[in-house]
């Protein structure tokens, strides 16, 4: 392992060294030094990108650090290139870098690919041509072998890498159709996934002839690298390498200039005088603008070029992420809790480090305390970052905040074209943004020193990266905000345990809100019991008769409604009617879900997708039943019990295209939709002032998850989505239906006492020892072989456990584990988990470090593929 604190401070200590040292871009720990030539001295900084040899190849390197030597005992290679102008990160941001690299047990550089745009990586990467001798071969037909015929044709189109060609092959197969019975015993051999492989002596363009449809699709040839390198040996096929990735490059526009001697000299033409003069008094402008004036002004630009009458320059632009334009709104009054709110934060801004968790009930009107927090911050000359658990709250977010502060906000999320998400990353860094907005990427965002950083809904599970770098965005704003002396808010209705025990003993600062704005009373909660409508022989439980009713109310009133169920789909359970299996994933330990739209059955966790005229797996029976209620379900028995309602659903599904979500919204702001329904995406931060009331539909469906957050969880989602009813000025219903209506989880979101919640929940973790009592680490196992899987856990497993007896330091740790994960196997990997527990996060990271990387080499060699997750939100 490096010494991320001795990078921490050579980060800024030179410049134009003769050395640096980098972090790659792999999943290697540890950062190597190389030498810079002379012509990249002064060039090759802290928060650059440089092309360096490593290996066979060249890959992207992130420089970390300066040096002045380097030990001469081992060859030093030097970088080839150095691919940035200006740093891509502040040289300040490596104390963040390195400690989340520590904290997560993650490569440094793996560390700064995660923090930085997407499409900036460069690779060295072996790419496939087709020679002259292969052309020759294609065109005469001459192989008698259908995927030689494939791979050179493919080839021959365009130049690609090993996986490109898997991919471009399967893609060819998938949309055909290839059964045993379809071809002659002699045409075909071997096993698939769909028990058919076309024999090598049938063509490619013979076989397809057969194939009728996408079901039960090739999904390829056995395409090996043996095979390719076979091909080579004929001089069919050669490999070259070349650099692949690092597409993303400032956008720039040609902007025409008038050169200052050619104003009022004699001799030109009337059009070109009229250019010169346009471009005088206007200043310079691009082509496609002069044309506004002169239709042939792009033709004679270039010839006035040539004569040296004007001349070119490349601008750089920023591609526009944000919609429609946005009126400047005027800030309300506040009222008395959000005044003191306001005044006790404010007051702490630039003097040095302070966490508040700001704690109002659902409409109090935490966005106007972030508004004015940010303006004080802004007006003091500190930059604001504001995090958002979910994309689906930005467009709400980023109105207000536009509204307040204009062009100085600046977007970070996914959902923005990779160019769009680089320019806005640029503004940030070249100080014309000063206001970042985003969900947990954003905590990246490249401010050198940031004075003001909100995280709202914070207890929100969206906070916690679930692949790769496990990071929890909330935890590292804190640890961002304690690096830069900030203030960090952390606002939500319903709060985290762990924030709630920081304010018990004394790390957080707790405000509270306890009145909604304009004095509007929080929403009636009723809880309706399905047992007793069971009992009472009704077949049909979705819809207690009280909230139908209450639906019939609303409507007739012109209000809005809104229905919870955490559930999409249209039904959860398949099972065969005949021998009353399920009918489960064949690459997950699940069961599929129906969906009706696309008339599938789908898995949730690795997409695997089949047709609903699939049979039993077990029987072959064409007798399913599909069984249980999700959001698709859900919408058409609304739209039977209510023909005129407009209706939208909002789930996954719906909003997977680019401005669907937007356009729902807007809809539901517009009072075009009369009745939303969805999953917990309805819960989250939404304000919409004509929605009176709420039904959830089942409030159990979290309740029976293995995790000891299972109740936890429950409780925020309840208040949360009730909390979006009565925002306005009519007051607002919330009708809860339960199988379940003494658990206290239930009993405390009927009740809305936040208080009564947490204080039975700290009760049972301290109890049983668990987060906030204790920190946990989850080492998970997943491999394709079941065996080598459970005993690559049971081998670690051992290991923590003699760690324990005998160094006393370890002493109070606990093991739970090794056992299979709740969800044995997910994407045809199967999965084993070891959860470790104890007091102090220092000892937990020195026994992982002996794990991973002790003398011991415990799990070295092993196939199996060994993840480490601190602070694990997801159990499953």
């Amino acid at each position: 392992m490096v010494d991320n604190e001795s990078i921490v401070k050579a980060s800024a200590a030179f410049s134009g060294a003769p050395f640096v040292q980098v972090a790659v871009t792999l999943p290697v720990y540890g950062t190597f030094t190389y030498r810079v030539p002379p012509e990249f001295r002064g060039q090759a900084t802290v928060g650059k990108r440089v092309l360096a040899p490593f290996g066979r190849r060249k890959i992207t390197a992130y420089v970390v650090a300066e040096k002045t030597e380097a030990d001469i005992s081992k060859p030093v290679k030097e970088i080839v290139d150095v691919l940035d102008d200006h740093p891509l990160f502040p040289g300040s941001m490596m104390r963040l870098f390195c400690w989340i690299s520590d904290y997560y047990l993650h490569p440094l550089g793996q560390v700064i690919k995660t923090a930085l745009p997407a499409g900036l990586t460069l690779a060295e990467q072996a790419v496939y041509h087709c020679t002259d001798a292969g052309n020759k071969k294609l065109t005469k037909k001459l192989s008698g072998n259908g995927l030689m015929e494939t791979v050179l044709e493919i080839l021959a189109q365009q130049p690609c890498s090993f996986r490109q060609l898997e991919r471009k092959i399967n893609k060819r197969l998938t949309c055909v159709q290839t059964k045993i019975g379809d071809c002659d015993p002699g045409q075909v051999r071997g096993v698939c996934k769909n028990e058919a492989v076309v024999d090598s002596a049938v063509s490619f363009g013979q076989a397809r002839e057969r194939r009728t449809g996408p079901q039960d699709a090739v999904p390829g040839w056995a395409l090996t690298r043996a095979v390719l390198n076979k091909w080579m040996d004929q001089e069919l096929i050669e490999r070259r390498t070349a650099l692949t990735g690092g597409r993303l490059r400032p956008k720039t526009l040609r902007i025409v200039i008038a050169m200052p001697e050619v104003s009022g000299k004699s001799g030109l033409s009337r059009q070109r005088r009229e250019i010169i003069k346009i471009l005088t008094e206007k200043g310079p402008m691009t082509s496609a603008a002069l044309k506004d004036y002169i239709p042939t002004a792009p033709r004679l630009v270039s010839a006035m070029a040539k004569d040296g009458q004007v001349s070119f320059r490349e601008q750089q632009i920023y591609r526009d992420p944000f919609g429609q334009d946005i009126v400047p709104d005027k800030a309300p009054s506040l009222t008395q809790e959000q005044e003191q709110a306001v005044k006790t934060m404010a007051a702490a801004l630039g003097k040095g480090f302070q966490t508040f968790l700001l704690a109002g009930v659902t409409g109090s009107g935490k966005t106007e305390v972030y508004l004015r927090l940010a303006d004080i911050a802004l007006k003091n000359g500190q930059p604001a970052l504001v995090l958002i658990p979910e994309i689906g709250l930005i467009s709400q977010m980023e109105r207000a905040f536009r509204a307040r502060f204009g062009d100085c906000v600046a977007l970070l999320h996914s959902g923005l074209s990779k160019g769009e998400r680089y320019d806005q990353w640029l503004r940030i860094a070249n100080g014309q943004a000063r206001i970042a907005i985003g969900p947990r990427s954003a905590v990246f965002a490249p401010f050198d020193q940031v004075g003001l950083i909100i995280v709202d809904e914070e207890h929100d599970d969206a906070y916690k990266q679930e692949s790769a770098l496990r990071y929890h965005a909330r935890d590292m704003a804190v640890v961002r905000g304690s690096q830069n002396n900030a203030v960090v808010v952390l606002g939500s209705a319903t709060p985290c345990l762990q924030s709630v025990y920081n304010v018990q003993t004394g790390k957080f600062k707790c405000i509270y809100l306890w009145q909604r704005v304009d004095k509007r009373v929080l929403p009636t909660v009723e809880v309706e019991d399905l047992n007793v409508l069971k009992d009472q022989g009704q077949r049909q439980t979705t819809f207690s008769p009280a909230l139908v009713q209450a639906m019939r109310q609303t409507l007739e009133r012109g209000e809005q409604i809104l229905l919870f169920l955490n559930r999409r789909g249209y039904s959860n359970l398949v099972i065969c009617s005949l021998c009353g299996k399920p009918i489960k994933c064949s690459r997950c330990d699940i069961c599929l879900t129906y969906h009706q739209k696309s008339n599938a059955y789908k898995c949730h966790y690795c997409g695997l997708s089949k047709a609903a005229i699939t049979r039993c797996g077990y029987c072959g029976s064409g007798r399913v039943k599909r069984l249980g209620t999700g959001t698709e379900k859900l919408e058409q028995e609304v739209q039977k019990l209510f023909p005129q309602a407009r209706l939208s659903r909002m789930d996954r599904d719906t909003t997977r295209r680019r401005g669907a979500l937007v356009k729902i919204l807007k809809d539901l702001r517009n009072r075009n939709i009369d009745i939303l329904l969805g999953t917990q995406m309805v819960a989250k931060g939404h304000d919409y002032p004509h929605i009176t009331l709420v039904g959830i539909i089942c409030a159990d469906l979290s309740l029976n998850m293995p995790d000891f957050r299972a109740g936890e969880r429950t409780f925020q989602l309840l208040a949360q989505v009730a909390g979006r009813s009565g925002r306005g000025k009519s007051p607002g219903r919330v009708i809860l239906q339960t199988y379940n209506p003494l658990h206290f989880s239930i009993v405390a979101a009927r009740r809305q006492d936040g208080a009564d919640f947490y204080r039975q929940e700290l009760e049972f973790r301290k109890a049983l020892q668990y987060p906030p009592f204790t920190r946990m680490v989850q080492v998970r196992f997943s491999g394709t072989n079941k065996d080598a899987v459970a005993q690559t856990a049971h081998k670690a497993g051992d290991f923590c456990s003699r760690l324990i007896k005998k160094y006393s330091e370890y002493a109070d740790i606990g093991l739970m584990g090794p056992i299979e994960a709740p969800l044995s196997r997910i994407a045809e990997k199967y999965r084993w988990q070891l959860l470790v527990k104890g007091p102090r996060a220092g000892s937990l990271h020195k026994m992982m470090h002996e794990l991973i990387f002790g003398k011991a080499n415990v799990l070295e060699k092993s196939t199996v593929e060994i993840s480490l997750d601190v602070d694990p939100v997801f159990l499953m």
